[in-house]
């Protein structure tokens, strides 16, 4: 295990990758900020020069030169200090983008087990946050770091150059102002993960409670919903101030270190004055540059703050980027499948479960065959869809398309032969047609999209909508209604016009006229298509080729409805409760 100082360097290290692509900038603003730094001893220079002979009136030209000079100094300062912190923002907001991009790209590469076991709030914390306060210790920390440092070096020059015995004294401070530092560093880190991870919880509960506003209302949920975020909120608070105790004990103990520098060499200088071995402007001139040491050399040890709490939003970031992206080791390309779908023996089980979800299942579905599936919750309905659509892998057995393993099929080939309408509709916060058109349907015309709402019976509600097809619908779809949400999902897959169909309790959440409206719609889906259905309500399965009864992963029952019927089984007694009034379980 390495070292804390090791692994930071590697921390600092990697964050510096992300800034090599914008050198010219970075190199820009350290030549600047060196330049700035070169200037620092200029001014204890023109004051020593001042005082030893700008007051005894032998120069005449002192009264305008040395304000001259002065106003000149600081103009230039000025100029080089503006482009070295643009060019500075202007690579770490850069450097912002490029996390960002890195980290939404990993999110779209994760596998669906990750997000099983994540919170969305945590998340959105990271790539919303956590990459902000990257850029602390990407580039605002070298900014401090390599301008002030110049600047204390140049300082330091200065001082060597007018009296030697004295910036000894002035060093000696140097290496206990280094030991309070690092002290302080490993205490400010662990306390800035801390905050970050509440925030991470503070996101989560703000997400949970805004989603379910109408559950919290209608339940009364509002003291404890208040009782989550209070905690949350204090938790991050009690971070905050543990990194702020850390972080201020610094400063104040550098200037308490500093100041008794300054009197030891202000007691020398006195003496050395008596003595005659130093000029009131060689004091002056000294002490000038020692106080102007104290501004950068505060800033230097109070980098260390945003130091370490940028290393500990680095490790947070990086977290998530070097998460492992969805696995496909597949090399067979399908253009357009047939749609023969083999179960052979599969198995699956999460890892949290000790009994598993299918056993041995075995099923052969031909191409455009309807296959429905029927069973109690938890009997592996939407496990075997998902398995199907390579969301999770089997732990046993296989799943064959067109006679190919799924697992050596390209994902991108797979998912492009599939389509989904599933009980969760998920719409985006944009127009109808981009909705309909999502994805890599993006591209379709106008013409294709407006066939595909009709095929869906969707077209006429959409032109009743204040601008049609290009209306916005709200978040997942809010403005619109639960029948007319799932007929812009068919609407979708129809425009795929993928040859592998799930649908996904596509119906069960719909009133009675809604249901009639989409059952039509995905008549005209499943058209010359294998279709997998999974279904709630028995009354939508009744033309299906096939249905199969599930239980606890294994196949109960197949064969078409009245068969099943007649066979009075598992299918019968289920479909007679529903008739009866009850409810399919799950």
């Amino acid at each position: 295990m390495t070292s804390p100082q090791v692994s930071s360097r590697a921390l600092y290290a990697r964050l510096l990758g992300y800034v090599r692509p914008y050198w010219i900038a970075f190199a820009v603003s350290v030549v600047c900020m060196a330049l700035t730094a070169a200037a620092e001893p200029a001014f204890p220079a023109i004051m020593k020069a001042l005082l030893d002979g700008g007051f005894n009136g032998q120069d005449p030209d002192a009264i305008w030169f040395y304000p001259l000079a002065i106003v000149l100094l600081f103009v230039v300062r000025g100029i080089f200090g503006f482009i070295a912190d643009y060019a500075f923002a202007w690579a770490a907001n850069n450097v912002v983008l490029d996390l960002r991009r890195a980290m939404f790209g990993r999110l779209l590469a994760l596998p669906t087990r990750f997000f099983d076991n994540q919170s969305s709030g945590a998340l959105i914390s990271k790539v919303a946050y956590d990459v902000q306060g990257v850029t602390q210790a990407a580039t605002n920390v070298i900014t401090v770091f390599v301008r002030d440092s110049l600047t204390v070096l140049g300082l330091l020059a200065w001082l060597l150059w007018l009296n030697w015995t004295l910036t000894l004294i002035v060093l000696g401070m140097l290496p206990l102002i280094a030991l309070i530092v690092r002290l302080s560093s490993r205490r400010i880190r662990e306390s800035a993960r801390g905050a970050q991870t509440a925030m991470g919880s503070i996101a989560h509960t703000l997400e949970e409670t805004i989603e379910a506003h109408k559950v919290v209302k209608i339940f009364g949920g509002q003291d404890y919903e208040m009782g989550r975020f209070e905690a949350a909120c204090r938790k991050q608070r009690r971070q905050n101030m543990r990194n702020i105790v850390a972080a201020s004990l610094v400063s104040p103990m550098t200037q308490v270190l500093t100041a008794v520098a300054l009197g030891i060499v202000i007691a020398v200088a006195l003496n050395d004055s008596a003595a005659q071995r130093t000029t009131v402007g060689g004091f002056m001139g000294f002490v000038t540059a020692m106080l102007m040491l104290l501004a950068p050399l505060k800033r230097l040890t109070d980098v260390n703050a945003p130091l370490q709490r940028g290393l500990a939003a680095a490790e947070s970031v990086f977290q998530l980027i070097d998460q492992d992206a969805e696995r496909d080791a597949g090399t067979i390309e399908i253009a357009r499948a047939h749609g023969r779908i083999d179960f052979d023996q599969l198995g699956f089980g999460y890892p949290d479960r000790e009994q598993k979800v299918l056993q041995r299942f075995d099923l052969s579905i031909a191409p455009g065959e309807t296959v429905a599936l029927v069973g109690a919750s938890g009997s592996g309905k939407t496990t075997l869809a998902h398995l199907l659509a390579r969301f999770y892998t089997p732990t046993s057995g296989r799943i064959l398309l067109d006679g190919h393993d799924i697992q050596n099929v390209k994902l991108a080939s797979l998912r492009a032969n599939m389509a989904l309408v599933s009980q969760d509709v998920v719409l985006f916060n944009d127009s109808v047609a981009a909705n309909i058109a999502y994805g890599a349907m993006r591209g379709a015309s106008r013409e294709d999209i407006e066939a595909a709402a009709r095929a869906a019976q969707a077209f006429d509600f959409i032109q009743a909508m204040p601008e049609g097809f290009d209306t916005l619908i709200g978040e997942n779809g809010v403005k619109l209604s639960g029948g007319q949400r799932q007929r812009l999902a068919i609407a979708r897959a129809l425009l795929k016009d993928a040859p592998v169909l799930i649908l996904d309790e596509a119906t069960s959440a719909l009133d009675t006229e809604s249901e009639r409206q989409v059952q039509a719609a995905l008549e005209v889906l499943m058209k010359n298509r294998t279709t997998l259905v999974i279904a709630h309500r028995l009354s939508t399965i009744e033309r299906a080729d096939r249905i199969v009864v599930m239980d606890r992963g294994r196949i109960a029952e197949i064969g078409r409805h009245a068969d099943l019927l007649a066979a009075g089984g598992m299918y019968a007694n289920l479909y007679n409760s529903q008739l009866g009034g009850g409810e399919q379980p799950g």
